[in-house]
């Protein structure tokens, strides 16, 4: 699945035209999946599977005026996912998986040095950090003469991020220009129940419709916790732990779907969603900004032998959304305070996939 998206930052309060609006950097994602299933006897199939269904990455302009939060962020996830299945009857299935995950997080930021009221030096800071951890995933079908009832989870889990830090000091007066530590952090990722259903009216038309609850309450904030020798030296204050507040809340997603087949060979689809955020407001800034979204589908699949393709194509129509953005710039006009960070947010994504497959 090849993924890019465009968006931008408009600052209204800040002074300088050259902010309003910020362009975020257009960048491309291919998350990538690879399965195989096998039957091993009439009630028994074991499959795997290699996805990574988590992702994230926004890079801005490393002189825009957030970039004391961040400047770029980029984080992905690797599923290891052996499954078995048993088939409890001609209608009845149940599934059961354990995954293995890999994550990478890659973040950038611009850290301010403070050394007197009116001098502060920008010092640009990178964490490479990657980690480890397991889940558990279930499911089950249920196939009646012309519908089917599905139901899955996909357990929470949780992978402790541990990596390198880097400090730039080649725009400071210090004798070396850059200084090595260390990073570390956690994150929640949530459970997911999801319950579907696929109706056929005809031979040829089948209705989709699903909807899943995300248990995104366990991301409650994110603590850096940073170690970089030698920073006393340059910096008596020394580089404080990043402590920021999240409190996401859990959200429902919603799905539906038709397929036409044209014939034994070709099928038409076509589909559409609704996500709803899970991102409080007040914790919405550059790291991941998150509206409700919409999303429209369109695809075929084509099947000749033991080959198949299938293409699709979605477009992701994000809710303009306005954050104050942690009120990190405040200034005091006459009569009033205005908060110079407070911006609106506005995103469209594009993804086009491809999946190939081969029965043998």
């Amino acid at each position: 699945t090849l993924i890019t998206a465009a968006g931008s930052l408009s600052l209204p309060n800040w002074p300088d035209p050259k902010f309003q609006p910020i362009d975020r950097e257009r960048q491309w994602f291919y998350p990538s999946t690879f399965y195989i299933s096998h039957k091993i006897n009439d009630r028994i199939v074991a499959g795997f599977g290699f996805f990574n269904p988590y992702g994230l990455g926004q890079k801005y302009p490393e002189d825009y005026p957030l970039r004391y939060i961040a400047t770029r962020d980029d984080m992905k996830t690797f599923f290891f996912n052996p499954t078995l299945a048993y088939k409890v009857s001609d209608n009845l299935s149940l599934g059961v998986g354990v995954s293995y995950v890999y994550s990478t997080l890659e973040f950038d930021l611009v850290e301010p040095l403070v050394f007197a009221p009116f001098l502060i030096l920008d010092v640009p800071a990178t964490l490479k950090a990657n980690g480890r951890g397991w889940g558990l995933n279930a499911g089950a079908l249920y196939k009646g003469e012309n519908f089917s009832l599905g139901f899955n989870w996909r357990g929470g889990f949780n992978i402790e991020y541990d990596g390198d830090l880097e400090l730039d000091l080649s725009k400071l007066p210090a004798p070396v220009s850059s200084l090595m530590g260390t990073g570390k952090t956690d994150f929640n990722f949530p459970h997911i129940l999801g319950v579907g259903i696929a109706f056929n009216p005809t031979r040829s038309l089948m209705l989709t419709a699903d909807v899943h609850y995300v248990l995104w309450s366990t991301y409650d904030e994110i603590v850096v916790d940073i170690e970089v020798p030698g920073i006393e030296a340059i910096y008596p204050p020394g580089i404080a732990d990043k402590h920021i507040e999240e409190n996401w809340e859990d959200s429902f997603v919603f799905r539906g779907g038709l397929q036409y087949m044209v014939n034994e060979n070709l099928a038409l689809r076509a589909g559409f969603l609704y996500d709803q955020t899970p991102q409080p407001v007040e914790a919405m800034d550059p790291i991941l900004p998150d509206s409700d979204r919409w999303a429209l589908t369109g695809g075929f699949g084509f099947k000749s032998g033991s080959f198949v393709i299938d293409v699709a194509y979605q477009l992701e129509l994000f809710k303009d959304r306005a954050s104050e953005n942690r009120e990190i710039a405040l200034y005091n006009p006459p009569f009033t305070l205005v908060n110079l960070g407070k911006g609106t947010y506005s995103t469209t994504a594009h993804l086009i996939g491809i999946s190939l497959g081969f029965i043998f």
